[in-house]
């Protein structure tokens, strides 16, 4: 089946459309990657979204019309994967939407919200579309993230020794080989928030680390973050921008004078320190990092020295491009869907059962279901063009 996947993390810049060619081959799901197209979010719908986003009040006219609008950037970029990764031969599309709020507290989640209304994209592409995965392992009693967990227990099983998979993007997650996964913190979330406060909006990022690369960590300011109560909770445990935003950095003094640079140099390693805690905590002997944050040499560079004697490797190495790495996940996570399979491990999620995700919203021409698979899938393998089990 020729899946495209939608994705759009915390950093809200763009929606990644990743295309694969997805088979069940008894055990075995293989993947062969098609390709990614970004599309960035046009200014306007990213200033809106900025400013509706916690701790900001919005009301209920706000919220439809970012349903609308990020719905309809969904679409678009499905169309152009489709077009441009698929030869115009997709059978369907997986949407993840974008989150805008995470409702965690006391160390569960009770409710989670993705915006970006599902019947856009099916009208756009004529495919059927999965949608608003999150909220039935939620239902369940899941922390309903990180959700790429499945896809990298499956994806790294039989790999020697302890891998964990990171993401490292607005919130830094990882998956530990005997299922525990959780978010570790901030990714680049608080950095992102930090260059734009210091620029005046200026800037959206800390682009390659160029501001920290001249600054030095403020000791004390690093203490005071590193007392945040939720690096305490076990596992599972998520957060997101409800919690890590430019007020929580202002409560916590970093932009009382100092330097833009220190600032940005100690939020590096803020989240270097907590990712490299939180593999050692599962006893991780190698780091598989994927995200927007591997761009970073910087934040790379800390986590390895932090990591020490660990090696920490990006997803590209084992056939995966680290920007696509969570679209494609999420296109096997649909996958799944369709053919009545579970897409969550309640040891990573905390729910009291495995959930088949998501809502199904038909295509132009209607929705008929695959043939139910006969079992779930024990491993999952990255086919590259030159696999002849790909032809």
């Amino acid at each position: 089946m020729r899946v495209i996947g939608l994705m759009s993390g915390t950093s809200y810049d763009a929606v990644d459309a990743a295309a694969a060619d997805l088979r069940l081959d008894g055990g075995t799901l293989e993947l062969r990657p098609l390709g990614l197209v970004g599309t960035p979010y046009e200014e306007p719908l990213r200033a809106a979204l900025a400013a509706a986003l916690p701790p900001a009040a919005t009301g209920l006219d706000a919220v439809c019309r970012l349903d609308t609008a990020i719905g309809r950037a969904f679409a678009a970029a499905a169309v152009r994967a489709d077009r441009e990764l698929c030869a115009g031969r997709a059978e369907l599309v997986v949407s993840h939407g974008q989150t805008v709020y995470h409702w965690a507290d006391g160390g569960r989640v009770h409710g989670t919200l993705q915006l970006g209304q599902p019947a856009w994209i099916a009208e756009a592409t004529g495919l059927p579309v999965v949608a608003d995965l999150r909220a039935r392992d939620v239902a369940a009693g899941g922390q309903g993230a990180p959700l790429v967990s499945l896809f990298d227990l499956l994806w790294l099983r039989g790999r020697p020794g302890r891998p964990v998979a990171l993401n490292i993007g607005g919130i830094a997650n990882l998956t530990a080989p005997d299922g525990t996964a959780f978010d570790t913190g901030p990714g680049c979330a608080l950095l992102d928030a930090a260059a734009r406060e210091f620029s005046g909006g200026r800037l959206a990022c800390d682009e390659d680390g160029a501001l920290a690369a001249r600054g030095t960590p403020d000791p004390r300011l690093l203490q005071r973050l590193l007392a945040e109560p939720y690096y305490a909770l076990p596992p599972p445990r998520t957060t997101g921008k409800e919690l890590f935003h430019a007020g929580y950095l202002r409560a916590a003094g970093a932009f009382d004078g100092g330097r833009p640079e220190d600032v940005l140099a100690t939020l590096t390693l803020l989240t270097a320190r907590t990712v490299a805690d939180a593999v050692r905590s599962v006893g991780g002997t190698e780091v598989i990092a994927s995200g927007g944050g591997v761009r970073n040499p910087v934040l790379t560079g800390l986590l390895q020295d932090r990591l020490g004697e660990i090696p920490l490797r990006t997803s590209d190495e084992l056939g995966l491009p680290a920007a696509a790495k969570e679209a494609y996940a999420f296109a096997v996570l649909g996958f799944l869907t369709v053919h009545g399979l579970a897409g969550t491990d309640p040891r990573s999620t905390g729910a009291r059962r495995p959930s088949v995700l998501g809502t199904v919203t038909p295509g132009r021409d209607g929705f008929r279901l695959p043939p139910p698979a006969p079992g779930a899938p024990v491993r999952l393998v990255v086919r590259g063009e030159g696999d002849p089990r790909t032809a």
